[in-house]
């Protein structure tokens, strides 16, 4: 493929990846990417039209999603000066018109991105960009107004330990010419034959030795545990790098698993225990003496990570990590919801595959609502609420399951949106005990509802939604009153809610208080961050497949399920492959309620909303003999924990304790949706809500906590300051 026209951005795009290379879409006039879960994303060739149609700027994937391509990002003067006596020479070299040869680009599988900072300011000296990073390139802008230069040329192969020799060689000449003292001396160095010290070779012989010591996962005798602990001894205990503890737990401790995890499942358990805080301090097993195992192959491992001073990977985040976008494979349920899906994607102005699910899950809930349940009780009802921008298609899914419904001739199942209040929910339910209330606005709603002072009639809406949601196996019992003909009495009320809002005002209406009371816990939140582009389309009536599932719910009547008695759903049994994973989903469960007390509602209700999940899914699946069976338990128990993960992020970005707080946290979005770096101009000009005085005190507190850092970039005209997450 021929080098692009130099102003092209699709172009240059497919010329990036028929090299081979991932290419990002980035926001005109800034440096990173703002759609969530980027890290993830594999655009092909054909998605890229939809990406690169326009002005913007192009990003490439560093690491394993481009072939293991690696950025070295020289951050200043001095470190691109020096650059040429300690890095290993590559044809491939980048930058722009005041930063010339800033980035030198190499292929080295497994390398770790890495991060080098002169002692004491935290000024960025030079980068290691692998996997889990990106880097601008061609022919993007600088927000500066300057445009950067394609990368050209084939970067040259490097071993792991040789680049991270020679950048840490680097390093240490930047720090002794800039007046700092090296860690090490740094001549130029010569290729070596491994990147770790002989002390960090024991470190490792004595980690294998310790984990052949530890039992095995044996599945149905708390595996997910035993691994956990491993994963943990590894990362925390001897406090190694996620790749140096994923190859000892893979190679020496996973073929003892009966059965062993995949490769995915073992990562994400390193992953686990490194984004976790711990009782014990980092590295209580290295430094305590244990024996060595000798047969460890150490060719295997990339460079072991050493512990410096003021090196941020030394210490464990304290902010939830962000699992990223709803993950692609779980957006099919077979059977009904499937066929809803479709039929709203196919019809939707703009195609929202998460919001389509949330309703599907929800219109199935209230089909099969009193009519089954599983063996250990659970129903159907949930309360969903999809999350979307304005103008993003939020209200089609409502439209098509109230369509749906109609069309069946079960139009009584479907709630008024207007609650005008707690008890004339009652009333409506006790008129149809399986409901479905679809509400506009949710995060209005909520807001609403939860202030007695705004909307005292409401007020009690939220209490007696709590409440219903957990009598759906038993007898809902209404407010006491004198006279006996107004009490009300529901047997086994099934009502579900599909809630739809933008991020706005749904996370602002989450408080502490909303989080412990328990009815956030009950909630299924399914975000999208996209507006997929505008598609022509024309009313079609709705399958008649759909319409003959429903009106089978409708017309299934299981033993006693009339309306004035009290009823018995058929049971869906739950075979011992499903049961194994819901107790593993248990067993997490547990050790989270251990160890985080801040999401301990939210953990609570993680297996129960599982176990409704799976028993929609068969439903689903099979009307006429549902079963819950492994993959409905697998798909639901991933469900309820990715959705819980991401409640427990959102309530750590939105969530404050108090004024001051609530002031940290706004800031660090503002700072974040630009792309985590932002100007100390545009900031104040995006907090013009604060007074000086109050601005100044909430960034210095986010600097002395290590929230954010302030770095000094040279301009045309004067020095500017940067505020850029840490």
């Amino acid at each position: 493929m021929t080098e692009p026209n130099a102003n092209n951005l699709l172009e240059a795009a497919k010329w990036y990846l028929g090299r081979g290379f991932r290419p990002i879409p980035i926001p005109a006039g800034e440096k990173a990417p703002r759609i969530r879960g980027w890290t993830k994303l594999r655009l092909g060739k054909a998605d890229l039209q939809q990406h690169f149609n326009g002005l913007g700027n192009i990003g490439l994937l560093m690491g394993e999603p481009s072939g293991w391509l690696v950025d070295i990002d020289l951050d200043c003067p001095e470190a691109i000066e020096l650059a040429p006596q300690y890095l290993p020479p590559t044809p491939a070299k980048s930058g722009r018109a005041s930063a010339l040869n800033s980035h030198w680009w190499y292929i080295c599988p497994h390398i770790a991105t890495k991060k080098h900072a002169l002692p004491g300011t935290r000024q960025p000296i030079v980068e290691i960009r692998s996997t889990g990073a990106q880097t601008i390139v061609g022919p993007s802008m600088h927000p500066s107004g300057e445009r950067y230069g394609p990368l050209e040329g084939e970067p040259a192969a490097v071993k792991p330990e040789v680049l991270t020799a020679a950048v840490r060689a680097l390093v240490d000449a930047v720090i002794e010419r800039c007046g700092g003292v090296a860690k090490r001396p740094a001549p130029p160095p010569r290729a070596p034959t491994s990147g770790r010290s002989s002390s960090c070779d024991t470190v490792l012989k004595r980690a294998a030795a310790y984990l052949d010591a530890m039992p095995p996962a044996i599945s149905g005798q708390s595996g997910h545990n035993a691994t956990y602990a491993a994963a943990t001894a590894m990362v925390h205990g001897f406090d190694l790098d996620s790749d140096a503890a994923f190859g000892l737990l893979r190679d020496r401790y996973n073929s003892r698993c009966q059965p062993p995890w995949s490769e995915k499942e073992l990562q994400h358990k390193v992953e686990d225990a490194a984004g976790k805080p711990h009782n014990r301090p980092l590295g209580w097993l290295r430094d305590a003496k244990a024996a060595d195992a000798q047969d460890v192959d150490l060719s295997s491992f990339g460079p072991l990570s050493e512990p410096t001073v003021g090196d941020e990977q030394s210490t464990r985040p304290e902010r939830p990590p962000d699992p990223g976008p709803f993950p692609d494979d779980l957006l099919c349920v077979p059977g009904f919801i499937n066929k809803v899906m479709a039929y709203n994607l196919a019809t939707a102005t703009r195609a929202q595959p998460v919001l389509a699910l949330a309703a599907g899950i929800c219109l199935q809930s209230v089909l099969c609502g009193r009519k089954v349940r599983d063996e250990r009780g659970n129903r159907t009802n949930l309360y969903c609420v999809g999350v979307a921008s304005s103008g993003a298609g939020k209200d089609h899914a409502r439209k098509v399951n109230k369509n749906v419904l109609f069309a069946s001739g079960l139009v009584e199942h479907e709630g008024n949106e207007d609650l005008a209040s707690d008890a004339g929910l009652v009333t409506a339910v006790e008129a149809e005990p399986a409901i479905l209330f679809q509400i506009d606005e949710f995060g209005r709603f909520l807001r609403t509802i939860g202030d007695p002072k705004k909307a005292p009639h409401l007020f009690n809406v939220l209490t007696v939604l709590m409440k219903l949601y957990s009598s759906a196996d038993t007898i809902f019992k209404g407010k006491a009153y004198a006279d006996k003909k107004r009490n009300k009495v529901i047997n086994q009320p099934c009502v579900s809610v599909y809630g739809t809002t933008v991020p706005e005002h749904f996370f602002a209406s989450l408080t502490a208080d909303s989080l412990s009371d328990g009815f956030i816990a009950r909630l299924l939140v399914f975000e999208t961050d996209s507006t997929p582009p505008r598609q022509r389309v024309k009313a079609t009536p709705i399958p008649e497949e759909i319409i003959m599932a429903a009106r089978w719910w409708g017309e299934f009547r299981p033993s006693g399920n009339l309306r004035n008695q009290h009823p018995e759903p058929l049971v869906v049994p739950v075979d011992d492959e499903a049961g194994l994973v819901f107790d593993a989903l248990a067993e997490l469960v547990d050790r989270e309620l251990a160890r985080d007390q801040r999401g301990r509602s939210l953990w609570a209700r993680a297996e129960e909303k599982a176990c409704r999940l799976a028993l929609i899914y068969a439903c689903s699946a099979n009307h006429e003999r549902p079963v819950i069976d492994h993959a409905a338990a697998k798909w639901a128990c991933d469900v309820s924990e990715y959705l819980t993960r991401r409640m427990l992020h959102v309530a750590h970005e939105w969530v404050a304790e108090g004024n001051f707080d609530a002031r940290q946290k706004r800031v660090m979005r503002i700072v974040r949706r630009a792309g985590g770096r932002i100007s100390r101009s545009v900031l104040c000009r995006k907090t013009q809500w604060l007074t000086l005085r109050e601005r100044q005190e909430v960034i210095d507190n986010l600097l002395e906590t290590g929230q954010l850092e302030q770095v000094v970039e040279k301009t045309a005209t004067k020095p500017g300051v940067i505020y850029a997450l840490v």
